[in-house]
């Protein structure tokens, strides 16, 4: 599987009046639609909403993995939005704000980890500053749910997720690093590992090269 790219779907972002988008946030998409995401993530754009600044675009992350049959099950899913004022916003300390989303099954053991959530932080804490993603002004929680079903309820019988919701002020229109960023975290939050590494199977196991 291929990269996936938000290049191909356009970069107008949206405003209420119609109006052409400011230079600064122009910019800011043209930087989004250049990030190439690693093979098990799927981009996509979605609905911004709307009246939260005059200006905003929204990004979807979804991670699966195959069920055994023909259909996938979704494991991790996020979404990043950008807003923008361009006249600045006194609470942002800035003219554009990132906000992150995200929930993904996770490890049942994790939900009695107390340092679990400071971990699950510092992946964005740590994130920002490895891409080089200038920024202040950030906050967020992180939230550990167990869920066990009952009954006629279809899925597995206890469950274990985590969502992170978090936003933070963006100091420069290169917004493929922040959304790598975010990226970063939803590959940690769903299991995956390090880009380039791909864990082994029964077939590579048996019968393989070796070095």
């Amino acid at each position: 599987m291929e990269p996936t790219s938000l290049a191909s779907a356009g970069n107008r972002g949206r405003d209420a009046s119609g109006d052409e988008p400011p230079a600064e946030f122009r910019a800011a998409l043209a930087a989004l639609a250049a990030v190439r995401a690693r093979p098990e993530i799927v981009l996509e754009h979605i609905p911004a909403p709307q009246r939260l600044a005059p200006w905003a675009h929204a990004v979807g992350a979804r991670v699966a993995e195959p069920d055994g049959e023909d259909d996938d099950v979704e494991i991790a899913s996020a979404r990043f939005i950008v807003l923008f004022d361009p006249e600045g916003h006194e609470a942002w300390n800035g003219t554009t704000r990132c906000v992150g989303y995200l929930s993904a099954a996770t490890d049942e053991e994790l939900v009695d980890d107390s340092m679990f959530s400071e971990v699950a932080w510092s992946w964005l804490t740590d994130a920002l500053t490895e891409s080089g993603a200038g920024h202040h002004n950030v906050g967020g929680t992180v939230t550990r749910t167990a869920s066990t079903r009952f009954g006629d309820l279809a899925g597995p019988e206890h469950t274990v997720d985590v969502e992170m919701r978090a936003s933070w002020t963006a100091e420069d229109t290169a917004l493929d690093r922040h959304l790598q960023a975010w990226l970063d975290v939803l590959g940690n939050a769903a299991g995956l590992p390090p880009p380039g590494v791909r864990l082994l199977g029964p077939s590579d196991r048996s019968g393989g090269e070796t070095l």
